[in-house]
Order: C-alpha cells, then structure tokens, then sequence
C-alpha cells in the first residue's frame, strides 16, 4: 500500500480520502479549514496543519481544489506542493481548472522532476463516497500506470486521455455535455408540463428511450419532487462554464449551447440560487415559462 498526502477535503475530496484509506493506503490529509478532517481521523487519516510538512515523504500527493486561484496557491506557491513534495512523488490533480492552469502545473513539476497528471473526475458526492468516480487524466502513460493503486481506490472507471492537459480538457468538453443536458431537460419538462403533459410520465418515457440518459432520469425526478439539494452546486457550474468558454476561445471553437447555458446558469445565480444543485438550471428555465414542474401546470400568478 502508498503512503499518500490528500490536500483539500471539500464534498469530493473528503469521500476520496476515505476511500483511500478504506483501501488500505496511508493516508494523511490537509485541508486550510482544520475540523473538516475530524470525520477522516476517526477512519484512521494522520492530520496535518502545514501543507508542507503533509506532503513530505508521501509516494503520491493528490489534491481536490475549487478553481484556478486555488490551485496556484496550493501547488505553485512557495510553501506548496511543487515546491515541497519528494522528487520521486507522483503528483495528481483531481481539479476541474483550465487547461493554462494545467499547463503551469505540469511544466513546475517538470523543472522539480517530479512526476504529474491531472486527472479531474466526473461524479458528485455519491461518487465520491461510493467510490465510484470516472477519472480522466493526462500526462505520461507511465506515470499514469503507477498511480493506478491510488486511481482504482476512488474510481469505478479510469481513462488515459494523452499527454499532458488532456485530462482537463476531457473534464471541461464532459461539462459541457452535463450543462448541455441540463439545459435541454428544463426546456423538454417546461414544454411539456405547460402544453398540459404530466412531467413524471414525460421522465417515465425518457427512461425507456433511445436518448435515455442518466441525467434526464435522476435529475428528471428530483426536480418533480422539487429537489435542488447540493450535489453539484450551480455556482460551480457557472465557475466551469466560464472555463469553457475561456477553453473554446483558445481554440476558435463557437459554442451555442454554452451561450444558452451561461445565461441562464448566471441568472440562477444572481437570483441566490447559487448553492442549490446545478439542476436548479431548471428551475431557472421553469420559472420563466410559469411553469410548476412539481405540479405539472402553469402558475396561477
């Protein structure tokens, strides 16, 4: 088993850090708000309060992070990882960031000799815990073959997308499926439910469909049962789809359905809805049509 420094314990890297460790690896954490270790201590997770001491000694050093600014502070900065993990670390990030971030990541490690991959996952918090992610990962296949006992331990599936930024490229172009999705479940439901169909026969028919898709089944019947509880919160969302946007631009690419999405994510967002599930897009769409999709008729207002 690896000796294994996890940095940053949100909803996804607290259920990763446990599977870690349920997969008998040693694990010690790190996270900038300490109590969030709490849980992970009591499963066995040495706790440490400086980054660098966490990540010293450890064959592989993963991170969860937020967003861009995030991950240069942790892994570029000078009490970071790049500039403190063992030369001989293989080094993992599990952020969703820009392919430029990306890029600074794997070109600092390269100056230290340290081996990277970024390796972004698709999955939310049940994922998570389950450990049952979908792992997309770029850099060297060889690096990529020796952090398979670490990858295994959080993923029901892994896939070697190229060198290095693929990873996150992958993550960002499966976003823009999610988002896509979403969208188009919201405009389907709203059509439906205001020409007088019943929505929960309407998600009945897309189960057995052709275009049947896990999103359109489980995030159709949350939001009939008025269910926006966080999983993939929709300020997150908006956060990734302005990476798109920005990833798109770099390489001349116009996108439609990302304008659409934008639009309504950021409404959504400036109405509060911000820490609501990233379904809550529909809700958005809903509204605007004085649509009740938890009853299936429009608003009497």
């Amino acid at each position: 088993m690896a000796k294994v420094a996890f940095i940053g314990l949100g909803t996804m890297g607290s259920g990763m850090s446990g599977n870690l460790l349920a997969a008998g690896h040693e694990v010690t954490v790190f996270n900038r708000t300490p109590e969030r270790a709490d849980r992970l201590a009591d499963q066995g997770a040495a706790v440490e309060s400086n980054l660098a001491e966490a990540v010293k000694g450890a064959e592989f050093v993963m991170y969860c992070l937020s967003d861009d600014a995030a991950v240069a502070e942790v892994a570029l900065g000078p009490d970071g990882v790049m500039a403190n993990a063992d030369p001989t670390a293989i080094v993992i990030d599990l952020s969703t960031i820009s392919p430029a971030m990306s890029a600074r990541e794997h070109a600092a490690a390269q100056e230290r000799g340290i081996r990277f991959l970024d390796a972004p996952v698709f999955g939310s918090k049940a994922e998570s815990e389950s450990g049952r992610l979908w792992v997309v990962v770029g850099g060297r296949r060889e690096d990529y073959e020796a952090a398979m006992p670490v990858l295994e331990a959080i993923s029901q599936t892994t896939h070697y997308m190229g060198p290095a930024t693929s990873g996150c490229k992958m993550k960002l172009v499966g976003n823009l499926c999610v988002a896509a999705q979403m969208q188009s479940l919201g405009d389907a439901l709203t059509l439906a439910a205001k020409s007088g169909l019943d929505p929960s026969d309407v998600v009945d028919v897309l189960d057995v469909t052709d275009f049947r898709t896990p999103i359109y089944s489980g995030v159709g019947r949350d939001v009939i049962r008025g269910d926006y509880s966080r999983s993939f919160a929709l300020d997150l969302l908006l956060k990734d789809l302005w990476l798109i946007e920005d990833f798109s631009h770099s390489v001349g690419v116009d996108l439609p359905v990302l304008d659409t999405t934008m639009r309504l994510a950021q409404f959504g967002v400036n109405r509060g809805m911000g820490d609501l599930n990233a379904s809550s897009i529909i809700k958005v769409i809903s509204a605007s049509a004085g649509v009740d999709l938890t009853r299936g008729q429009p608003d009497a207002e």
